[in-house]
This record gives structure tokens, sequence and C-alpha cells, in this order.
């Protein structure tokens, strides 16, 4: 009776203000006219193409960031400072060229994250569970490793002599940042303590070992997972009492001393929590390892801003460092955890994640230009997730649906999941959803009972600013993304174009000099 009572108030205040809410403005059509006008003129803009080469590259990787994730982060963006939030531009939003990624995976219709990092960072696609090896490979089968790896974008920039970088809200070896440097037919293989034993012994290597060995000096390395770099039952530096947290490593190497010796004389830094961090000075660092929780990053909702990094601080630090090199950078960003929030159908820690990266894209937009930086961001997949039911104009994201199920007479929230942990059943019945339990949200309702919900299987978006960010339209396979990204940077397999536009751009730049020098010449002869 409560739950009825408090829903049809709710109701009554939305008719009291009258529907729909919005500005006067709206009503007039010079407004919206207005709007498409300049919307207009801007695009006529974009039809003198940025063909410039690419000094630096970032990738901005919402996972599970599906487009109906991007469109409720915007909503929850805009609330967020009080507006009604539909007409609110992410940072992302303001990306000149948008496109759609294919998600799938070789073997599997709807991917996982492992399959798509491969992708989207090597350039060819891959089953699923299986990071930086062809789709010859097979998962968890170690004697395919050896002839099927592929590289990644990180280490064609790295041979191209630019900086690169990892930040993560995850682990810095889960499955998304391992694609860039390891090459794992399993990615749940954080180190030799998860491994099997036969595994081990026929001579693969765990994705934290690969971290330090694959690619030397990696310059920025940024995220969770600090158990997996130290011996097995050492107690963490943070949490010394919880053993969950222990090291894992059954070889007994400590990854982290073992980097810190190697990098002695090379300004190199090892930090674990905010403070350490926040108080380096970006001009004297030219390495560093950040290893901020033993496992994954809290939720940014969770997270302890005494001790713990947003990501948009981590990527400031990271694109400090990075930009010292004259030859550029490449830089992974993940928003890592917006997947977890929606594996757990906790729908206001996923939407709060993707607004916390969006904040990251725009402070890494202020640090850099659209003239000598390729900026794109995407996800891997999609979820299970949608938002629905009518709802008013400036309904809360978190909010009801304006109506009652004319099937079983309930209330039902506006965001809903197609499975996952959110189906509750009380005394055979769908579960009425109160005003209150939508307020605190532990978790969203979804369809089909699961114990994590799981991944959706429809195209993602793809927004791209900065040199060749035109090269990003339509729809595409995914793996074509990091091929795009080199070619901007006359990095990989495609540099011929570039020796021509160099030749070029040299000439161009010589020309004032050499009208000057003939100057001289008629002056002084």
């Amino acid at each position: 009776m409560k739950v009825t009572i408090l829903f049809i108030c709710s109701c009554l205040a939305w008719e009291g203000l009258g529907k729909p809410q919005f500005p006067d403005q709206e009503k007039d059509p010079l407004f919206w006219n207005t709007w498409a006008q300049r919307t207009l003129k801007n695009a006529l803009i974009l039809q003198k193409l940025n063909q410039n080469t690419a000094k630096n590259l970032i990738l901005f990787l919402g996972d599970g960031m599906g487009i109906p994730t991007v469109t409720a982060a915007r909503i929850l963006k805009g609330q967020l400072s009080r507006q009604s939030g539909e007409e609110t531009q992410l940072e992302m939003d303001k990306f000149p060229f948008v496109a759609l990624s294919k998600t799938y995976n070789t073997n599997a219709q709807v991917a996982d994250s492992a399959g798509t990092a491969t992708a989207y960072l090597c350039g060819v696609k891959a089953n699923e569970g299986t990071v930086g090896v062809s789709a010859a490979a097979v998962r968890s089968q170690c004697n395919t490793t050896q002839g099927n790896e592929v590289t990644s974008i990180l280490r064609w920039a790295k041979e191209a002599g630019k900086s690169v970088g990892i930040v993560t809200t995850t682990r810095v070896n889960h499955a998304t940042p391992s694609a860039a440097y390891a090459h794992c037919v399993d990615r749940d293989w954080y180190s030799d303590g998860e491994m099997p034993a036969e595994a081990v012994q026929a001579g693969c290597k765990d994705i934290a070992r690969q971290l330090f060995e694959n690619i030397p000096n990696i310059d920025v390395i940024m995220g969770g997972g600090r158990k997996y770099m130290f011996p097995k039952n050492q107690s963490d530096v943070e949490y010394p009492g919880e053993k969950k947290h222990f090291g894992t490593r059954i070889d007994r190497r400590n990854l982290v001393e073992e980097w810190n010796n190697r990098m002695k004389n090379k300004n190199a830094y090892y930090v674990w929590n905010k403070k350490e961090l926040l108080s380096l000075n970006p001009n004297s660092v030219d390495y560093l390892l950040g290893l901020f929780e033993p496992g994954d990053l809290p939720y940014d909702l969770e997270r302890n801003n005494e001790t713990d990094p947003s990501l948009t601080e981590m990527v400031e630090v990271a694109i400090k460092i990075l930009k010292k090199n004259p030859s550029g950078f490449y830089l992974l960003v993940e928003g890592g955890r917006i997947d977890h929030g929606h594996h757990e159908g906790k729908a206001k820690q996923a939407l709060h994640e993707a607004v916390e990266m969006d904040r990251a894209i725009g402070h890494a937009g202020l640090m850099t230009s659209i003239y000598d930086t390729m900026t794109v961001v995407t996800a891997d997949h999609s979820h299970m997730f949608n938002f629905g039911g009518y709802t008013p104009r400036g309904n809360t994201i978190f909010g009801l649906a304006p109506m009652l199920s004319d099937v079983d007479q309930k209330p039902f929230t506006a965001i809903l999941y197609g499975n996952g942990p959110g189906f509750k059943v009380v005394n055979g019945l769908r579960e009425n959803s109160s005003v209150i339990e939508n307020i605190t949200w532990s978790l969203a309702q979804s369809a089909v009972p699961l114990s994590m919900e799981t991944h959706g299987g429809e195209d993602v978006a793809v927004f791209a600013k900065g040199p060749m960010a035109h090269l990003l339209h339509g729809v595409h396979e995914q793996n074509y993304i990091p091929h795009v990204m080199a070619y901007a940077a006359c990095i990989g397999q495609n540099r011929d174009h570039c020796m021509s536009s160099s030749g070029a751009s040299s000439l161009s730049a010589a020309l004032p000099s050499l009208t000057a020098l003939l100057t001289l010449i008629r002056l002084f002869c």
C-alpha cells in the first residue's frame, strides 16, 4: 500500500507541474531553427578535412559503454548540473566524426572484452577470452600461443619512437589493457597463481609478467592489480591484514621490485596512492608505474578521494609525462568499471563511471590540440541495458516510468536490464518497485534472473576528432580502428603516404625561408 501511495504521489506531482516541463524558449520554432542552422554551419566547416599527421594518439575505451549507456550518461551529466539532462552535451558528443563498430568475436556473436581488445588494439579479430593472439589460438590451450601472436598499436608507436601509456580503472592486467602488450590464450591468467600448472610448465607466461617483459619500458602504467605483482601470501601495503589482497605469484617474483631495479637511473617512479601520484613533478618523471589497488580501482561513487586518484587525475599526469617526447605519444585510457557496474546490475555506478570518463575526455582535450592529436572514443561491446517507459522530460534517469504495468498493475523502473541480478519475485509475483528504492538504487530491475548481467551484441559508437578522424565514418569492423589511428600517425604498416606528405610539408615550410633569402640577395647583390 505504501509503495502505491508513493507512486501515485510522484505521478500527481508530475501532473501538477504540467507535462512536459521544458524551457519556454523551446516553444518558439526560432529556437530550434537557429540551433539547427548553427549546427549546419559547423558541419560545413568540416568539409575542410584535417589531413595533418597525428603526432599524438589517444584511445578512450569505455568498457561496456553501449549507445544506451552513452545516452543515459548524457542525461545524468546534465542532471548532476541541475538541468533536465536530455539537451546536455557529453565531451564525446562534440567530436565531429561518428561511426559504428561491429563488435562480434571470431567465435562469438556477442563479444567479450578480450577478443574485442585484440581487434581495436591489434587490428585483428580474435576468439573470445584471448588477448594479443589471432583466431588460430584456442582459449586456455597454451600450445596454440606460439606463432599466433599479433602486435598492438601501442607497440607500433613505441617502435616508432613515441612514448606510450596505459591508464585504466581496472587491473592493469585485465582484458582491455593486456591486449596492448600481452599474447595470452586466457584472459584470466593474471599471474602464474591463476594458471594451470601444465600451462606454466609448457612455457606460457602470465599476463602480469608480460606487462614488464614484452614491451620494454612502457612509459606510463596506471591502474589496479597490485596483488598479481607480488609473491604469494605477501601482505599488501594498503590492506596488510586482508588475505584476499595478498600477493598471488607462485614463482615468488616481486615484479615491482624488479621494475624499480631495472629503471633505477631512468627518472622512474613507483606509486601506490593518490598522494604519492600528485606529489610527483611530471617534468622530472620519464617512467611511472602506479598500482593503486590490489584488484580493480573502486567505483568513482565509492572512491576515497584522499587515497584513490580519479580517472581524470591519472589521465592528466599521464599526458604531462608523455607529451614531453618531441616524437609524440600513444595513450590507452580505459573506463573499465562501466562494464562491472552493468554486470552487477548497478546502473548508478555504471553511469557515474561513464560520466567520469567523459570528464577525463574533456580534460585531455584541454591538454592537447586537434591539429596534431587524434582522439578516438569507443566501446568494446554493449550491455543488456536500456531505459524507456515514456518518461517525461527531465525525469530522473534513476526514476520510475510514469505508469503502472497494464498486466500486473505495478510500477517499474525506467532503467531496465534484459537479464541480471535485479530480477526479484515476492510471493510468486514481480517485486514492487518503490520510489525509495529508486533513490537508493541497489539493483536495477531485470527481465531474466542471472547472477551476473551479460553483454549486448549490438554495434557500438566510435567518436573521433583530430588528424584523419574523417576516416572513421559509416559502419566498420572493430579491427579497423587501430589501422586508421596508425595511418593518421604514420606508424605501423601504412607509411607510403607519409613520405609524400612529409616531403610536401617540408617544402611548404621551407618556402618562406627561401623567399626571404632571395629578397636579401636582391637587396645586397
